[in-house]
C-alpha cells in the first residue's frame, strides 16, 4: 500500500488506479484535473482553501476529491486510494518501486519556459528541478514552425542560449541543459537549422501536425527523423490525448493515436541510438503501453520526460515511472538516469 503522498501526488495515483480500472474516463479525468489545480496553489493557499472549506470552490475540484486532497494534506492516505490499491494491488507497481524509480531520475530532458508556450521563466523552471532533487533540466521549447506556442525563430534561440549560459554560472552545480522540442517536418526534416541544432545539447523531435496523415507515410516521416544525427529523443510518438483540450463549444475530446509502422520505428531508434519518450503529461501518457512493451522487447533506449510548462509539473516524472515499471523497461536503458556528463557524452556520439 501506499505512503502517505503529496495530495496532488495521491490524486494522480487515484486516477493511475482508476485507469487501470477501466473505469470511465470522466472520472479518471476528474482526478487528473483536481491534481492539476492543486499544482496550481502554493502550500500556503491550499491550507486556507482547506481551513475555510472552499476546495470545492475551485473549478474541477468535487466532494470526493476535496476529501482525499484534505486527507492527504493531513499526512493519511485517503481512503478512497486505500480502497483502490487493495481491489488492484496484484496488478499494480508497488508504490516503493516506483518511488526507488524516480529516485534513480537525475534530470529531465522534455521542458517548456514562457519563452515558447510554458508560464514560467527558465530560472523558476530551473530552480523547481533543483527543489525536487534534480542535477540537470533540459530547456526544450518549440521550434519556428509551431506558431501556436510562439516557436523560437533561430534569432530568438540563439539569445536563449546566451541567458541559459549567464544562469548556469549562478546556479553551478545545477545544469540547464540547452535543448529543443523540434517539429518533425512533414517530410521527416526537422524544424530548425542544422548550425543550431549541433549546438544544442538535447533534441527532442516530436511530430505536432497532419497527425491523421496515412501510415506509410507517418512511418516514413518518423524513420527519417530518428535517423537525423541530431535528433536525441523521439518525443511523444503517438500525438495521443487520452484527456481532450477544451474546445471553443467547451467540450474535451480525446485525440486518438498517429498510425505508424511502430516495430520499424522503434527498430530504427535503437539503429540510430534515439531514445523513445515516455511522455508523464497526465493528458498524453505516451506511449501507450502495448507500445511501450514493444519499444523494450526491441531493445530502444528511454527518457522519462514530463513535458512540463510550469514548475509543479515537474513532480509528474512518477506517472512515467509507473508506466515504465509496469511494462518491464531496465532502468539501466533509461538515459536520464546518468549524469550530465554521461548523457552529454551519450547525445554526442
Amino acid at each position: 500500500m501506499s505512503a502517505p503522498l503529496p495530495p496532488a501526488a495521491a490524486l494522480r495515483r487515484i486516477a493511475f488506479l482508476l485507469e487501470r480500472a477501466r473505469e470511465a474516463s470522466y472520472r479518471v479525468s476528474a482526478y487528473r484535473t483536481a491534481a492539476a489545480v492543486v499544482d496550481g496553489l502554493d502550500e500556503a493557499q491550499l491550507d486556507l482553501k482547506i481551513r475555510t472549506n472552499t476546495l470545492k470552490d475551485l473549478k474541477g475540484i468535487g466532494p470526493k476529491t476535496a476529501t482525499a486532497i484534505v486527507q492527504a494534506h493531513k499526512g493519511q492516505v485517503p481512503e478512497y486510494l486505500t480502497t483502490l490499491e487493495e481491489a488492484y494491488a496484484d496488478q499494480l507497481p508497488a508504490a516503493d518501486d516506483v518511488a526507488a524509480f524516480r529516485a534513480a531520475l537525475k534530470g529531465d530532458l522534455h521542458a517548456h519556459s514562457d519563452w515558447s508556450d510554458g508560464g514560467s521563466p527558465i530560472r523558476e523552471m530551473a530552480e523547481a528541478a533543483m527543489a525536487i532533487g534534480h542535477q540537470y533540466l533540459a530547456l526544450t521549447d518549440h521550434s519556428p514552425r509551431l506558431t501556436v506556442a510562439n516557436g523560437l525563430s533561430p534569432q530568438r534561440l540563439e539569445k536563449q542560449l546566451d541567458v541559459v549560459a549567464e544562469l548556469n554560472a549562478e546556479l553551478a552545480p545545477f545544469r540547464i541543459l540547452t535543448g529543443i522540442e523540434c517539429d518533425i517536418n512533414p517530410d521527416g526534416s526537422l524544424d530548425q537549422t542544422d548550425e543550431l541544432l549541433g549546438r544544442l545539447d538535447v533534441v527532442v523531435a516530436s511530430v505536432h501536425s497532419e497527425l491523421r496523415a496515412p501510415k506509410a507515410q507517418m512511418t516514413e516521416r518518423m524513420l527519417i527523423a530518428v535517423a537525423n544525427p541530431h535528433t536525441d529523443v523521439l518525443g511523444h510518438c503517438t500525438g495521443r490525448l487520452v484527456i481532450g483540450r477544451k474546445q471553443r463549444n467547451g467540450k474535451q475530446k480525446p485525440r486518438p493515436e498517429s498510425e505508424f509502422d511502430a516495430e520499424a520505428v522503434f527498430t530504427a531508434c535503437v539503429e540510430s541510438g534515439t531514445a523513445v519518450e515516455i511522455n508523464s503529461r497526465p493528458e498524453r501518457l505516451d506511449p501507450p503501453r502495448r507500445l511501450l512493451s514493444l519499444a523494450v522487447e526491441l531493445g530502444c533506449e528511454f527518457a522519462v520526460d514530463t513535458d512540463a510548462h510550469a514548475p509543479g509539473q515537474l513532480d509528474w516524472q512518477h506517472n512515467g515511472c509507473e508506466r515504465a515499471i509496469e511494462c518491464g523497461v531496465p532502468v539501466e536503458r533509461v538515459i536520464n538516469t546518468r549524469s550530465a556528463d554521461e548523457l552529454l557524452a551519450w547525445t554526442a556520439d
